[in-house]
């Protein structure tokens, strides 16, 4: 790319050295540095890249952009000074990758809960209906069917444009993205032109962040504001009628927006609703008239997350009947109340669930399925060195369970003890037990259930890992309830 034209985008700045002509690549992490490139010195929260501007040039970088002084050699390196290299980066990512969301449909989900379920939902439908779709989000980058893994919910901006351009050079009609408020308050969204933007709900969740519900809300507002103000472009809202967020969100937007719901009166609603263990129905009133949709997946809150799906993917221009039989054939999102497929007398399921919200919302999904005389087992954990307001609600609403065992997610550098006592602090029955080793728990767990039981593990969901200290280790709650189980009831061993 021509030099001159990469950094006109920064309106103000000052450079030291000759600027080559033309560079080959944008990075922020020096050990990524191609020949030829760029490389921005971002300070983050434990590593300032201006200590690795050297590391860069050694790598063959042209240009590093910065905010204070570099010891490099201005006679073969240029220096671009600015202000601030974290709005610099957010301006040359989208530029350097050449806008690549103005290719494709773009579909943000944010919310507290369902994201990743919406977004899968859309994703696999849209491949249901012949599309060639991408998706990313808390599981990954699915790639038309391919998954890659990615660090975050929502990527860093030079990640983020990095997929985007992947997807539309794949071919890509559509790519929809999970939306954290992280990655909103953060910038990490700046250049990527969104057509639909949903929100699911808003309970509870990083206050430890955002300091209020009231900022929390304000900050998935923001994917809304950010649909702009040119109402030459369809572009749309697709808010939850029941949430009383809903309506403020709807606000933020100059654009059309549409509404799904239950109990409130909305463009799509769900009606005569039928919850049972092996799925659910219910009647769509839309403002195309009436249909039955039926699906394998369970509980209440999978009726908003494909309210909200179908909502959107009308909004995109799909046939409502080919959307719901994209729903008739959709798989569960991977760890988001996902049964583990075994021959074992249990019934065990795995859920990403770690708000007060999600967790109730799980217990209710599976409550009216538990077998007289039987009981409902639920593992709770929680991240270290996070939002501590909400340990306690957390194990509140699991106290709905028979038995509970309060454990850890991600202790990170908090010690155990601290974490189990603030989520015992909500308990209210002393049917439980305090395992801060995970492994253990999930353990215990097994150990507890008789047949015919259910066990819910919560907080880790699709994660095949636990961050203890500063190191990621191997952790997988169904295999090692898998393991635990087989040595008690045997494999195969099955009994009615």
């Amino acid at each position: 790319m021509k030099t001159d034209y990469l950094l006109s985008s920064l309106p103000i700045k000052r450079v030291e050295g000759i600027l080559p002509e033309t560079v080959t690549d944008l990075a922020v992490d020096s050990r990524m540095v191609n020949a030829g490139g760029v490389f921005v010195c971002i300070k983050g929260f434990t590593v300032d890249g201006h200590a690795y501007a050297h590391k860069a040039v050694e790598m063959g970088a042209r240009v590093i952009v910065a905010s204070e002084f570099v010891n490099v050699d201005t006679e073969k390196i240029a220096v671009v000074y600015v202000e601030d290299t974290t709005r610099a980066i957010a301006l040359l990512a989208p530029r350097f990758y050449r806008y690549p969301s103005k290719e494709m449909t773009m579909i943000g989900v944010t919310g507290t809960n369902g994201k990743t379920s919406v977004s899968n939902m859309i994703h696999s439908i849209l491949r249901n209906v012949g599309e060639k779709s991408a998706v990313t989000g808390t599981i990954g980058f699915d790639l038309d069917g391919v998954l890659y893994d990615t660090e975050n919910t929502t990527n860093d901006v030079l990640t983020t444009q990095q997929l985007i351009r992947q997807a539309a050079d794949a071919g890509c009609d559509t790519m929809t993205m999970e939306v954290s408020s992280h990655g909103l308050l953060e910038g990490r969204l700046a250049g990527t032109e969104f057509d639909i933007a949903i929100f699911t709900n808003l309970s509870h969740d990083h206050l430890d962040f955002h300091g209020s519900m009231d900022n929390y809300g304000h900050a998935k507002g923001l994917l809304f504001a950010q649909l702009g103000q040119d109402l030459e472009q369809k572009k749309y809202g697709i808010v939850n009628a029941d949430d009383p967020w809903g309506q403020r969100l709807r606000e933020m937007t100059a654009h059309p927006v549409f509404t799904f719901g239950i109990q409130s009166k909305a463009d799509f609603q769900a009606e005569n609703i039928k919850l049972t263990v092996e799925g659910t129905s219910f009647k769509l009133s839309s403002p195309v008239g009436n249909f039955v949709v039926k699906t394998s997946l369970i509980g209440e809150f999978n009726v908003y997350n494909a309210l909200a799906s179908i909502a959107a993917l009308y909004a995109k221009g799909i046939q409502i009947e080919d959307i719901i039989d994209g729903l008739a054939i959709i798989p569960a999102a991977k760890g988001r109340m996902e049964k583990v497929e075994t021959d074992l007398p249990l019934t065990i399921y795995v859920d990403y669930a770690h708000s007060p919200d999600a967790i109730e919302k799980a217990i209710d999904a599976v409550l009216p399925y538990k077998e007289e005389g039987s009981k409902l087992i639920f593992v709770i954990g929680t991240g270290g060195n996070r939002d501590r307001i909400k340990r306690p609600i957390m194990a509140k609403k699991a106290s709905i369970a028979d038995y509970v065992i309060l454990t850890t997610d991600d202790p990170r550098d908090e010690a155990y003890e601290t974490i189990l006592a603030e989520l015992e602090v909500g308990m209210e029955h002393d049917r439980y037990a305090c395992i801060g080793d995970r492994e253990a728990a999930v353990r215990h767990a097994v150990e507890v259930a008789d047949k015919h039981d259910i066990i819910i593990f919560a907080g880790k969901g699709h994660e095949d890992f636990q961050i203890i200290g500063k190191e990621k280790l191997p952790h997988s709650d169904a295999q090692i309830a898998l393991e635990e189980a087989e040595k008690k009831f045997g494999t195969g061993s099955i009994q009615n």
